[in-house]
């Protein structure tokens, strides 16, 4: 599989430390409090219902579940959050989208833009470089979890659309509305998923090499870094063994 992927299981092992900092608690319960303002019944709301699913993956207190809820549905206060999409470019041309939740849209704004110049990248305009990508369900599990023709039984049926591996971890990609049906399928079979999102999935990649791959790993994590930031996808691919010697 692509570098990106290989990145992406990179990242994975950097969100274990975070979940330690409390960091992914955090994301999780934006993203559930943003969630929530279209409805705080998990079963009539798609996008609360998967937001749920990632915080009980990190096993994150129901309580804490049951506020970020109430703060989205207006019930306790704390729920002005704003969910914006910045988009830009990073060193050697990569496609870069940034996925943010503020409470201070200005402030935000002008403090990625910062980390996009300082990195080598730039930010650019809304749409720029959005059409590159493609919303998708994404899900991981660890390569000695399963194997290939199971794994193919039993998402293919379910509604998943690919199935690939980097050689640590197998990725099943599907349609957004999928999402849950192949999640259950996943765990009915018991098969232990290590990660699993709506995400930016890129159409196509960019190969970097030598400064470019490294100026685009230095934003990567820069930008991932950012208190506000959520998630960052981009269209990268880097050499496996260059990746690994680079992170």
């Amino acid at each position: 599989m692509s570098g990106h992927s290989k990145w992406a299981t990179i990242k994975h092992k950097k969100a274990a430390l975070d979940a330690k900092r409390g960091k992914m608690f955090t994301r999780i319960i934006k993203e559930i409090t943003i969630a929530a303002r279209s409805g705080g019944d998990p079963d009539g709301n798609p996008r609360l219902r998967t937001a749920i699913l990632a915080a009980k993956a990190v096993s994150m207190p129901s309580d804490n579940i049951k506020k970020a809820i109430m703060r989205g549905t207006g019930e306790i206060e704390g729920g002005q959050i704003e969910e914006v999409m910045f988009e830009g470019y990073g060193p050697g041309g990569a496609a870069v989208l940034v996925n943010v939740a503020t409470d201070n849209r200005n402030r935000t704004v002008s403090e990625i833009r910062h980390v996009f110049s300082k990195n080598g990248g730039n930010m650019g305009e809304q749409g720029s470089v959005a059409w590159m990508f493609e919303r998708k369900s994404q899900i991981f599990i660890e390569g000695d979890k399963t194997n290939e023709e199971q794994l193919m039984n039993v998402v293919l049926d379910a509604g998943a659309d690919d199935i690939r591996s980097d050689g640590e971890r197998w990725e099943v990609l599907a349609a957004p509305e999928a999402h849950e049906a192949v999640h259950k399928a996943i765990d009915a079979a018991h098969i232990s998923i290590a990660e699993a999102a709506i995400a930016m999935v890129p159409k196509n990649l960019i190969k970097l090499e030598g400064k470019n791959a490294a100026g685009m790993l230095k934003l990567s994590e820069a930008l991932e870094e950012h208190e506000d930031v959520q998630n960052v996808y981009s269209n990268f691919d880097i050499d496996e063994k260059e990746l690994e010697a680079l992170a």
